[in-house]
């Protein structure tokens, strides 16, 4: 959501309130009154409104903290106030204040006390005696926020691509990741196979039948899905999986990949074995579709 409108708004009140000097908190409601500025929760999100709250309450903490003027300060925490005050949500969303901020926030105290305003003391001590602010170590103001979520997101990309090759390194998961099934297995010279044979079979029947009784024999040529079939959709979907897992980690290999360059032998080693397992899933694929 864009809060952009809601920000104006508050430095609208609060420009409009220091133009003058005013340090007073009777002057600042008059203001806050006289612009039914209460009416600014109407357009509040029916969605994420915890967030929606949370960045009103920083954006005029930011202006509690500042180093602007005086004015400006109190104007900043008294529209804070103002801001917990009048919201329409039950419970009300308590303030997150930073441990900076808060160390700030009793210099404002301390400046205020210093030119004899002692509301602004009395304020604070009520906000704090009330449990309305919510202490944290983080400082949510908007400048802090982008570099807190550009530092986290580097530390996890950094953490995925030394995962990534501690997983791959030297291992056979690299070889299969990016293996060309279909090329690897000549999907096309099986397929073009199994389609002979499976019109032989049918030849062999139609000639068959012609002297003989091949009614207990028919179910063999019946058209069912060729193994060379059932291979080129398997390859298919490790295609599949293998572009998503492209996506997801965006690494693509290069032509001079260990892993690929290492294929022929890696595959020679383990024939028997991947020959194997190959035997097993499609026996499988024809057991489940009979």
């Amino acid at each position: 959501m864009d809060l952009t409108p809601f920000k104006l708004d508050i430095d609208d009140l609060i420009s409009e309130f220091a133009e003058g000097g005013s340090t007073s908190f009777a002057e600042f409601k008059r203001l806050w009154l006289s612009k039914k500025f209460s009416y600014i929760f109407e357009a509040s999100p029916s969605t994420n409104q915890a967030c929606f709250m949370q960045s009103l309450f920083a954006y005029s903490i930011g202006y509690a903290v500042s180093t602007r003027s005086l004015s400006h300060r109190l104007g900043g925490l008294y529209c804070l106030y103002c801001l917990f005050e009048t919201q329409p949500f039950r419970p009300p969303f308590k303030i997150y204040l930073s441990l900076g901020e808060l160390k700030r926030l009793r210099t404002l105290v301390a400046d205020a006390k210093a030119k004899g305003i002692g509301v602004v003391c009395a304020l604070v001590k009520s906000m704090l005696d009330r449990n309305i602010f919510l202490i944290g170590a983080v400082d949510i103001n908007e400048g802090s926020i982008m570099e807190r979520i550009n530092e986290l997101t580097e530390i996890q990309n950094s953490k995925v691509r030394t995962a990534y090759k501690m997983l791959f390194a030297n291992t056979e998961v690299d070889l299969f990741t990016h293996l060309d099934m279909g090329g690897e297995l000549d999907v096309d010279l099986i397929k073009r196979i199994s389609t002979e044979y499976a019109m032989a079979k049918k030849r062999a029947l139609e000639e068959a039948s012609k002297t003989v009784d091949v009614e207990d024999m028919k179910h063999i040529a019946e058209d069912r899905r060729l193994i060379g079939e059932t291979l080129e959709r398997s390859a298919a979907d490790w295609d599949a999986q293998k572009n998503t897992l492209y996506k997801q980690t965006g690494y693509r290999p290069t032509s001079d990949s260990p892993c690929l360059l290492g294929a022929a032998e890696c595959l020679e080693d383990n024939e028997d074995d991947f020959g194997k397992e190959l035997e097993d899933v499609l026996l499988f694929e024809n057991t489940r579709e009979n």
